[in-house]
């Protein structure tokens, strides 16, 4: 193969993967942010590995008690929110809403618990009603 037909074809490989780079979720970082964070942090402490492996466990569950928290929000928001009966199958699932969607949704409807938005600190755990 020539190298004029591999780079138009890496070209065009990058291309057409352009749009799909947009289209992440803005949640927090995983075991690749977290654990070069760590090898940076270990590398000063000379234990790069060591630091890379907690930065990605770390990530790890953060994100886990983040999509849980969405997960549980958005559990909230369908009980308060019961699909409709009447409507057939396709309709409801036409309708359907994401985790992320839905926890939103319910932030909106309850601004009482603004800390506890999903992009905010305290996104694991769903909020109580305030005391009177």
């Amino acid at each position: 193969m020539s190298t004029k037909f591999r780079h138009t074809m890496l070209a065009v490989g990058l291309l057409a993967a352009a749009p799909m780079a947009g289209t992440a979720m803005a949640e927090p970082g995983g075991c690749l942010k977290y654990g070069a964070v760590g090898a940076v942090g270990g590398h000063m402490a000379h234990h790069g590995v060591l630091g890379a492996a907690g930065g990605c466990a770390t990530g790890m569950v953060r994100r886990h008690e983040y999509r849980k928290g969405l997960r549980e929000k958005a559990a909230l928001w369908d009980k308060e929110h019961p699909a409709d009966p009447n409507q057939s199958w396709l309709e409801r699932h036409r309708n359907e809403k994401t985790y992320q969607q839905k926890a939103t949704l319910w932030d909106a409807e309850h601004p009482s618990n603004a800390t506890n938005s999903p992009t905010g600190t305290n996104a694991g755990a769903p909020a109580t009603p305030p005391q009177k």
